[in-house]
């Protein structure tokens, strides 16, 4: 899975990276974040036709991490639809729609992931999870395949600006051989090149968009140690993705 990413990019950057036409949310600005954490409100590019339109305009949106299908009665559901699977996400009812017709890009710098290793001066069985940084080797944007989708809040008035919630989460797949050590899934990504067929709404066609997904390339993300202040989600700061001495390292037998 994947259930914590850094996003420290600033909203101009953003808007100039993945070409922004609009900005959805253009009073809002998401400050650094290098510990987000699944419920959190994270940047999205996505592709849509304004109304009275005739093309799909690509913006930056603000949404929350965690899917609300439109049919869900309560939206406490998101927090366990953070991740779809891509064997899965074209046939499950909670992705099917967006899959078809709401597919987005989750900007990133990198993700975490934690592998398991011995505990220094402990028994055999003793385990303890070192928590790693994978990110692009260029220093690149990490865009991730995700979905978004609008849920409606009964409970408010029509003019209420909360009576939409956007909502997101995240495309994973089998990691890799060299980043399958630390864990056996991974987000997917989706490389520049195929990012306008991705979001374009008039791709409905869920079997094309999955010929849309390919893994990343081996070598095209690194991943280095970093220290276990990640796993309390309430640090946050730089320090949480710089590299650990090698001396602090954990030991992987």
């Amino acid at each position: 899975m994947c259930g914590r990413y850094a996003s420290a990019r600033k909203k101009h950057e953003l808007l100039e990276e993945f070409q922004v036409e609009l900005d959805g949310d253009p009073g809002k600005e998401l400050g650094p974040d290098y510990n987000v954490a699944p419920t959190k409100n994270v940047y999205a590019v996505l592709s849509r036709v304004p109304k009275d339109a005739e093309r799909a305009v690509r913006q930056l949106r603000i949404v929350k991490w965690g899917l609300v299908p439109a049919w869900a009665k309560d939206p406490s559901v998101g927090s366990r639809m953070i991740n779809a699977r891509i064997e899965t996400v074209a046939e499950k009812p909670s992705y099917r729609q967006a899959f078809a017709k709401r597919r987005c890009l989750l900007p990133a710098d990198g993700y975490f992931e934690w592998m398991p290793v011995a505990a220094e001066g402990a028994g055999k069985q003793a385990k303890k999870k070192q928590p790693y940084f994978i990110h692009p080797a260029d220093g690149g944007v990490l865009a991730m395949a995700g979905l978004y989708e609008f849920w409606k809040d009964p409970s408010r008035a029509d003019d209420d600006p909360l009576k939409w919630l956007v909502t997101c989460t995240v495309i994973t797949t089998d990691a890799e051989d060299d980043l399958g050590r630390i864990h056996d899934r991974m987000p997917m990504m989706i490389e520049r090149e195929r990012w306008a067929e991705w979001l374009d709404p008039k791709l409905t066609d869920t079997a094309q968009a999955s010929e849309l997904l390919v893994p990343a390339d081996p070598g095209r993300l690194t991943a280095v140690p970093v220290s276990t202040d990640v796993n309390n989600v309430r640090n946050n700061g730089p320090d949480l993705i710089k590299p650990l001495p090698p001396q602090e390292e954990s030991p992987l037998f």
